[in-house]
């Protein structure tokens, strides 16, 4: 795509292919050729600008665009002015939802996230308010990393199915090499296991009585009374204060596991298992949890594994929580063919370039990002530029 000469920071004067437009330039018009007023850049930039800056409908992409269109024009013509809602709606209804997953994968990976040795966490999440006329609300299963606070994937799950049927969808691209998969209970599945070990990453998965008598004899083996004696059993104890309670994390792991693969053939891929026993004081209350886990990787400390399942709960408040607070997506009401799957896309897309500038800034929020972006070119500008 072609781009004009921009004052808001040099965001289309990268090179051929880093730009958002360049990448999606690969997408297919939906449109008819005739009597086309806006170029589909026109449409996809208006889009863009308008989510990062708080829309949350059609009509608010609008009128973000009829608000901002002599900024909008020092980036592309624009000369017909701007779409109306009618024309984004029908838009993104007909574009093909796989064409632009498959984009927003080639984006992301330019943005080249290192991720050895980091964690990638699995999980679902539903736009509770997407469904429309016999058609199920839409979910979808997201690769998030965690530390670097970045959507690398998702995968739509089928209305007849559920995320085990996706997560290997999700899997088959996603590049693992060198890191952690995080994923709940839902997905501790031998194949899903074996898969992420042949594609030369590791893996920590939830356990829970959704596998025979594995569950039951892990925390048959990291029993209160083995952890005192065992000397295969490693211990790691992290303490959390603040905001008047106290969090207190035991990670107990062991390597010895070849009793294990004796009992549960199709899981020869575990090489630790792992008990964390979690304690919540908060005034005169008291909490207390135990969690299980099957890990691939033999070389991990527990303190190490502790942080790894901590980082997964991540996907929930710096993914999920905030698409939900802050974007506003399960009251989203693009529910009409394919707007929902594309526009849960668009906002991935907008929050990675805003926690990729967050992350350049001091105390600053996603939600207050936003805002000051509806506000001011200069902060547009930067999100854009990432």
């Amino acid at each position: 795509m072609q781009a004009y000469h921009s004052s808001m920071g040099g965001f289309m004067d990268k090179e051929l292919g880093e730009g958002f437009l360049d990448h999606f330039s690969g997408l297919q018009d939906p449109r008819s050729t005739r009597n086309r007023l806006y170029s589909m850049a026109e449409i996809l930039l208006v889009t863009l600008c308008a989510v990062i800056c708080g829309a949350d409908g059609w009509q608010d992409i609008e009128d973000f665009g009829v608000a901002k269109l002599e900024l909008l024009r020092q980036i592309l013509p624009f000369k017909n002015g701007i779409p109306s809602d009618d024309t984004f709606r029908r838009f993104f209804r007909s574009l093909n939802p796989n064409t632009v997953q498959d984009l927003f994968r080639s984006w992301v990976q330019n943005l080249k996230p290192n991720l050895t040795d980091k964690v990638i966490a699995i999980d679902g999440k539903s736009s509770r308010h997407s469904f429309d006329d016999g058609v199920d609300m839409l979910h979808t299963v997201s690769a998030y990393a965690s530390e670097a606070r970045l959507v690398l994937a998702q995968e739509k799950v089928s209305e007849k199915s559920n995320e085990i049927t996706a997560i290997p969808k999700l899997l088959e691209w996603l590049d693992v090499r060198g890191s952690i998969v995080t994923i709940d209970a839902m997905g501790c599945q031998h194949a899903i296991a074996n898969q992420i070990v042949q594609k030369e990453g590791n893996y920590i998965l939830s356990l829970k009585g959704n596998q025979g008598t594995l569950h039951e004899d892990v925390a048959e083996y990291l029993s209160d009374e083995q952890l005192k004696t065992a000397d295969d059993i490693q211990s790691y104890t992290d303490y959390d204060k603040g905001h008047g309670r106290i969090e207190t994390r035991i990670c107990s792991i062991s390597s010895n596991v070849e009793w294990l693969h004796e009992r549960h053939p199709l899981w020869a891929s575990i090489r630790t298992i792992v008990r964390i026993d979690s304690k919540r004081e908060f005034k005169d209350k008291m909490t207390s949890e135990t969690r299980y886990y099957i890990s691939s990787a033999s070389h991990k400390t527990p303190e190490l594994i502790l942080h790894s399942v901590r980082s997964h709960w991540a996907i929930e408040n710096n993914l999920h929580w905030i698409l939900d607070m802050s974007f506003g997506d399960d009251q989203s009401r693009m529910r009409k063919k394919n707007a929902p799957q594309v526009m849960a896309v668009i906002r991935h897309i907008a929050l990675n370039l805003l926690q990729k500038t967050k992350s350049q800034m001091k105390r600053q929020s996603i939600r207050r990002l936003r805002k000051l972006a509806g506000w001011d070119a200069g902060t547009l500008s930067m999100i854009l530029n990432q």
